[in-house]
């Protein structure tokens, strides 16, 4: 699961580019049907983990996350990102981002390291005057550093985020789309996009402070999932079931 569900943290802006005073942190749940809906992706882990926390401050807001991905035989490995936006001017800001990780091969000891990336540029954020909806832009350079059996490359991503809130906020959507340069794969640009649903179970009648929300995410990639075969060079739906609890 990627992102940067950053629809946490841009939903948090309020229009004139200040902080609101929530902070945001929410672990995650979900079970991925990628291995029973492909043939060629058996060997897919199906449980992740997510622990997501967005913290704001007058200069701006930090947001990071960790995923943990898990085999019957125990965890395959953990991929995250942290970024930092410095306000600018209302809704825009400067981003800066770092990506990293590694993973294991189910039933053996081998493993790898992610490729370490560094990304930076310039964000513009909208939320609604109700605060129920967000939209961001980012533009971002993006450096790859040294990695086990790739050279360091400059590349570039696109990033759009979105949240709403709606039905009283009984209901959310909100995901992610990422496009970015990979001169390694066919077709030298990889999609990568996570919506997700929730139904919130705190606005139920009698269900205060129960802050669990269960709902979907479905993943959108092309050129971005390795197969069985080790190639990534297709389009993939892939549905996961998914539980979050928000402290």
């Amino acid at each position: 699961m990627k992102k940067w569900l950053l629809c946490l943290a841009i939903g948090l802006l309020t229009v004139n580019g200040q902080w609101s005073k929530v902070n945001g942190q929410n672990i995650q749940l979900l079970y991925d049907l990628g291995h029973t809906l492909y043939g060629d992706l058996s060997g897919r882990p199906n449980i992740t983990s997510t622990i997501e926390m967005f913290k704001p401050d007058k200069w701006g807001s930090t947001f990071f996350f960790s995923d943990i991905n898990y085999y019957t035989d125990g965890a395959a490995g953990v991929y995250w990102e942290i970024t930092r936006k410095f306000t600018i001017h209302k809704q825009w800001a400067a981003h800066i981002e770092y990506n990293g990780g590694a993973t294991t091969i189910e039933h053996t000891a081998i493993g790898n390291r992610f490729q370490h990336a560094l990304l930076f540029g310039p964000s513009w954020n909208w939320v609604s005057a109700d605060g129920q909806r967000n939209f961001s832009l980012s533009a971002l350079y993006k450096q790859y550093f040294n990695g086990f059996g790739r050279d360091a490359y400059s590349s570039f991503q696109g990033t759009m985020v979105w949240g709403v809130n709606f039905s009283q906020g009984l209901l959310t959507f909100s995901g992610f789309l990422d496009v970015w340069y990979d001169k390694e794969v066919k077709g030298k640009f990889i999609m990568l996009s996570q919506p997700q649903f929730w139904v919130n179970l705190n606005t139920l009648k009698g269900m205060d402070g129960v802050n669990l929300s269960l709902g979907t995410e479905l993943e959108f990639s092309n050129n971005f999932v390795f197969n069985n075969k080790g190639e990534n060079d297709k389009f993939y739906l892939i549905p996961s079931l998914a539980a979050k609890w928000t402290f």
